[in-house]
């Protein structure tokens, strides 16, 4: 037997709305970071490609994957 949840309240949907931007708005930032320290003399003269890329990845990742896992979270009712 499945459980029925309670409807979520608009306030809830207003929240999980301004969360999901907030964690793409992060990720656009993350991924702004990697692309400084990988092309400007920031942390290293020549840029540092080693570290920069795989943060710029990780704030795609972040930017483009966690509001999909947000909303796999959130649906109702929810897919195995």
């Amino acid at each position: 037997m499945t459980e029925q949840r309670p409807p979520v309240s608009d306030e809830s949907w207003r929240n999980r709305f301004i969360v999901v931007n907030l964690v793409r708005i992060g990720g656009t930032v993350i991924v702004l970071l990697g692309l400084l320290v990988w092309q400007s003399s920031l942390l290293r003269d020549g840029g540092w490609p080693g570290l920069g890329l795989p943060i710029a990845l990780l704030g795609l990742l972040i930017s483009f994957g966690g509001p999909q896992w947000l909303a796999s979270k959130w649906r109702t009712p929810p897919e195995p």
